[in-house]
């Protein structure tokens, strides 16, 4: 068995959620991002803050559904610990033919939030396709990836 796996357990081999009742709570924040490349018949819908769609106001509702993701995310991911995240805030910038979301969560507590960041990212950029669908399948997303993490063991920061 390899015992580098924090969700496996070493000596069945089955999968379990990471026993975090000794840790102690540190201040946590994650940041994630999520990129979403535009053709030019959903660019030409920006009005100089936001992407006015079939559907609506596209940037706003995309900001809306990546925090409720944040949110239900140990419902998502299967052993993700319920963490009662106390803060998410995303932005959505425009460069060129792409939106770039960051998706940033933070909290006190035993385990970390870097979870919640890419599920609020990535929840967002899905949004954004199914906002702008209508006007091109032509949509593609990229470099979810996280960006930054602070609190519990490790902190880690994408150069």
């Amino acid at each position: 068995m390899n015992k580098d796996w924090s969700h496996v357990n070493p000596h069945t081999g089955q999968i379990n959620m990471v026993d975090i009742t000794q840790k102690q709570p540190t201040n946590r924040t994650a940041t994630a991002q999520a990129i979403v490349l535009l053709p030019a018949e959903v660019l030409e819908k920006w009005d100089g803050s936001d992407i006015t769609s079939p559907k609506g106001a596209v940037l706003q509702t995309a900001i809306t559904a990546g925090i409720m993701a944040a949110k239900k995310t140990p419902e998502l991911i299967p052993l993700c610990h319920g963490i009662g995240m106390e803060h998410c805030h995303i932005a959505i910038t425009r460069s060129d033919n792409a939106l770039i979301i960051h998706c940033t969560t933070s909290l006190f507590a035993k385990t970390g939030v870097e979870m919640e960041a890419l599920t609020g990212a990535s929840v967002a950029a899905l949004t954004i396709y199914d906002m702008c669908k209508a006007l091109s399948h032509d949509i593609t997303i990229t470099d979810i990836k996280l960006l930054a993490k602070t609190g519990g063991k490790n902190d880690f920061k994408r150069n």
